[in-house]
């Protein structure tokens, strides 16, 4: 699995911040501790990072990444109460649009700490 353990630290990082602050405050502060962790782990990483959006090769706008880690791995955060395929659809969208490979769905709002790796298929096809 490529970044495998790239994404594991991540994830272990994101279950530190659950397992401290649990559930129920706004993505904004999952965010910020998030960040903490992962600098603890020495990732280095880019947060709020505005990404082109592509059509057709024609840059068509911009979005803010949430975490951009190591060059590589695309991280987006919510704060719901369960993940659902909207969610999932729309990082997929993301990679897509960014043309990057891999991504992660982090979701601190459910009591438990939900995540989804996540491909960018037309990528990896090519």
């Amino acid at each position: 699995m490529k970044y495998k353990e790239l994404t594991e630290t991540i994830i272990g990082c994101a279950m530190r911040v659950h397992a401290v602050m649990g559930n129920g405050f706004q993505e904004v502060i999952y965010q910020r501790c998030l960040a903490i962790e992962m600098q603890k782990q020495g990732l280095t990483f880019e947060r709020e990072l505005e990404m082109p959006i592509y059509y057709d090769d024609i840059n068509v706008g911009a979005r803010r990444v949430d975490f951009f880690v190591e060059g590589l791995i695309m991280v987006e955060l919510k704060a719901v109460i369960n993940l659902e395929d909207v969610h999932l659809a729309q990082a997929m969208n993301y990679l897509e649009a960014y043309r990057m490979e891999i991504g992660l769905l982090i979701n601190f709002g459910a009591r438990s700490l939900q995540f989804k790796r996540v491909h960018n298929n037309k990528l990896l096809s090519n």
